[in-house]
């Protein structure tokens, strides 16, 4: 994840925790702003969602998409509904502020003895989120999943973060610092870790703690574990589309739809959209500038594309946008995605200069040609590089994201694969 200012966020959430948690297994310039929308989805699965800056005063959280969420104690009418939660197609698990629910007393997952089962998901910049595994019941448009893990995010009381979790790093506890009210992941797996941690201990990732301490990092059940909400709808449960207008250049606001389910309802056929299935470890490969990328994935929850390429300026450290690129000029690239088959889908795009963008458009908070560096452009092969398709690539698209183990449309590759 990469934070810049007060005023700008710029962030890769689903990058960051696929590497960290499934790693276990338009032009800028002169003229104003414009987007254009298609005719609204209507149906009983569709929750609407939006980039509109976040929610967090002061706060420009740009090429964010944002959704309301509401949760209950399980099996009651004590809910509250929360706005202002990303929606993240590379991560899994709803993690909410605790802070965003005050008065909801969600009863939490207790471990052996008198303990608490906490949950910790570690970005590659060194921030982190820390937190108690409760259960919820959580509400979208009119689809439910019942009693289901979710992750709340707070500093402890009585005892520290463990070292193994905040490793020295930053804790996004409070709005400011997230930008957000919390993460919807609606990624391609149905738990956020699996059977590594049911198996072993040491990932890190789910921890038991007494009142006052200590920690220790443990196995839980595939059950017990921060779950993709998708999965516990009734019918609607094998994955999402995201659908987001088009956006030329940069824009105030851009809207869209999370639709739930895939070839299960009239708005969610697959139709002619092209399957990328993925690899074991969670990704797809992206041919670009005579590199094979085979780390690369698409993601909802990073604000711009994210890819290799030295020969592009970056971004000041000192300027409102490290991170990103800076080119003189407008930049018009391509880039090939490779099918299950082995077939290849050209995808355009231009890459704007982000400072000058987030400058000139102060009241824009949705940017069609956002981009920033991923690693170099000598990868080796590919093996530890990767394309983030991140939130751009969605503005006048419609994504299919499908979850490991759930059923497929006919004629469709076992999941999980994503779809454009």
């Amino acid at each position: 994840m990469r934070t810049v200012s007060s005023k700008v966020v710029v962030r890769g959430f689903g990058a960051l925790a696929v590497l960290s948690v499934f790693g276990l297994l338009a032009a800028c310039g002169g003229g104003g702003s414009s987007s254009s929308s298609p005719p609204p989805v209507t149906g009983n699965n569709v929750q609407a969602i939006t980039v509109n800056g976040g929610p967090a005063p002061g706060v420009d959280y740009s090429d964010a998409a944002f959704t309301s969420v509401t949760v209950c104690v399980p099996s009651s009418s004590n809910c509250a509904t929360v706005d202002g939660i990303l929606v993240d197609t590379g991560s899994v698990g709803l993690r909410l502020l605790a802070s965003a629910i005050p008065s909801l007393a969600l009863p939490e997952l207790s471990g052996s003895g008198s303990t608490t089962y906490y949950n910790c998901v570690n970005f590659v910049d060194g921030t982190y989120l820390w937190g108690p595994v409760a259960q919820a019941d959580i509400e979208m448009a009119s689809e439910k999943a019942s009693a289901a893990s979710i992750q709340l995010i707070e500093d402890p009381t009585g005892f520290s973060v463990p070292g193994a979790c905040s490793q020295g790093g930053v804790n996004l506890d409070t709005l400011n610092a997230l930008g957000a009210n919390g993460i919807l992941g609606v990624g391609s797996y149905p738990q956020d870790c699996g059977q590594a941690c049911q198996s072993s201990s040491s990932p890190n990732v789910y921890f038991t703690c007494g009142p006052t301490g200590p920690c220790s990092s443990q196995t839980i059940t595939v059950a017990q574990q921060v779950i993709n909400p998708v999965i516990g709808f009734s019918t609607d449960n094998n994955g999402v589309v995201i659908e987001m207008q088009s956006v030329d250049g940069e824009a105030a606001t851009a809207a869209g739809s999370m639709i739930f389910g895939i070839g299960t309802q009239s708005n969610n056929a697959l139709g002619s959209a092209t399957v990328y299935t993925l690899s074991d470890s969670g990704f797809m490969t992206t041919d670009f500038n005579s590199e094979t990328l085979t780390e690369s994935f698409i993601d909802s929850g990073s604000n711009g594309y994210f890819f290799p390429d030295s020969s592009i300026p970056q971004c000041a450290e000192n300027s409102v946008a490290p991170g990103f690129y800076c080119p003189n000029s407008t930049l018009s690239l391509s880039a090939q995605n490779v099918t299950g088959s082995g077939g290849m889908n050209t995808v355009t795009f231009s890459v704007d200069n982000a400072v000058n963008d987030f400058n000139n458009f102060g009241s824009d908070t949705a940017f069609a040609n956002l981009a920033g560096s991923n690693g170099t452009s000598n990868c080796g092969g590919g093996t530890a590089c990767g394309f983030d398709w991140g939130l751009p690539f969605f503005f006048g698209r419609n994504v299919y994201v499908s979850i490991a183990g759930q059923s497929v449309p006919s004629g469709a590759p076992a999941a999980p694969w994503w779809a454009y």
